[in-house]
């Protein structure tokens, strides 16, 4: 199933409150699980006006339904097409 990050832009974000992020999680959380099984949020990362989150999902138009339903800002959403970390290079450097 296709993995893809999402970009919320949200002023103040990084100024939200543990209490204001429980509850937009779970407004989110909600949301999904009335959507089905084939949406799954992996995790969030909020920064200064903006957050990303990462969602397994059949298509990117489940993701916009999720936002819209949520009220949710869905700036950009991208595939991800592959994962590096750093031992994507030491597997490289090992073939060397």
């Amino acid at each position: 199933m296709p993995k893809y990050v999402i970009e919320r832009e949200i002023p103040g974000a990084g100024k939200l409150t543990a209490q204001q992020l429980r509850v937009i999680s779970q407004a989110s959380c909600g949301i999904v699980q009335t959507l089905g099984p084939q949406i799954q949020w992996i995790q969030s990362y909020v920064a200064d006006d903006k957050i990303y989150c990462v969602y397994i999902a059949p298509n990117a138009d489940i993701i916009r339904e999720h936002a819209r339903r949520g009220q949710f800002p869905a700036n950009r959403i991208a595939e991800v097409k592959t994962v590096i970390d750093p031992t994507t290079a030491e597997v490289a450097l090992a073939r060397s």
